[in-house]
């Protein structure tokens, strides 16, 4: 399961590069033709968006290792630090949109005026536009049928693409439609793009920082983790309940409070099935902790 986990997400992440790659090469010759500074922008961006895509492949590789002698709990963490990384270098393109941005308009505000590019660059937009839409659909899709925050978050270094390419094409078709001073929509559609893309960055970062930072599960997953448990018979009470992620998986200690005559054999029993009602529930990739205590009566 663990290895098609990876597979998948490889393959998809792959494809994610060879496209970046190619729409690199478009973008540059279309600057170029076009006399577009914009599209060179653009064709920088896809090329950064090369970075996060290794990134990912090489993390995802590295946090499907199976646990060793210096990783008990395995190495699920590297692709949360994967996502944390990519969220960061989202927030990075964001601020260097933003500071573009505000760079054009001073500019115009200043009397100057921004070149008018050709149409090939309002063509190349437009493409740009549809292709890095669709591979985020495929990636972020993918990304949450295998839950894995990092292709999520390497999904939208796709969709940024995209939203900077709305600009350029908005500033560039208005620019050739209405002339030249028209083309400050560009920068300033950059900058309202530029915030939506910190802010959707932020909000991915703090759930993996939360993770790093051994936070627990959600109230509401540890509430159904106490459920399951007390559900299962021969149990009396569960307490003690402490939980985190390691990536895709989820790590859960417990105590649970069972008859004091019964046999080890009859406790270790209950402790199997409340764990196969876990793993059922969470994943068979769950690592349960579970220690049995007699009821207090008995102590």
């Amino acid at each position: 399961m663990e290895q098609n986990r990876e597979q998948t997400i490889s393959r998809v992440t792959a494809w994610g590069a060879v496209g970046n790659l190619v729409l690199a090469a478009f973008k540059l010759l279309a600057g170029v033709v076009g006399r577009s500074s914009a599209m060179l922008a653009d064709a920088v961006h896809s090329l950064s968006d090369l970075v996060s895509d290794v990134i990912v492949l090489v993390m995802v590789k590295v946090s499907s290792k199976a646990a060793d002698k210096d990783h008990d709990y395995g190495h699920g963490k590297y692709e949360t630090l994967a996502t944390v990384v990519v969220a960061l270098m989202l927030v990075m393109v964001g601020a260097k949109l933003m500071a573009e941005g505000i760079q054009k308009i001073r500019l115009v505000v200043a009397g100057g005026v921004l070149a008018v590019p050709g149409s090939v660059a309002l063509w190349a937009a437009l493409v740009s536009i549809g292709l890095k839409e669709l591979l985020y659909q495929w990636t972020a899709r993918v990304g949450k049928r295998m839950n894995s925050p990092a292709m999520i978050t390497n999904a939208w270094h796709h969709r940024t693409d995209a939203l900077s390419s709305i600009g350029s094409a908005i500033g560039i078709g208005c620019a050739l439609a209405f002339g030249g001073k028209w083309a400050i929509l560009d920068p300033i559609v950059c900058c309202m793009i530029s915030i939506f893309i910190i802010v959707v960055a932020v909000k991915m970062t703090i759930p993996a920082l939360h993770e790093l930072t051994e936070g627990s599960l959600p109230d509401d997953m540890e509430a159904q983790i106490v459920e399951i448990i007390g559900s299962v018979p021969g149990v009396e009470d569960v307490h003690g309940l402490k939980t985190r992620r390691n990536g895709p998986a989820i790590i859960i200690g417990v105590h649970i409070v069972v008859d004091p005559n019964i046999t080890v054999a009859a406790a270790h029993h209950i402790t199997e099935l409340a764990e196969d009602a876990l793993r059922e529930r969470f994943g068979q990739e769950t690592q349960i902790s579970i220690h049995i205590e007699p009821h207090k009566d008995a102590r």
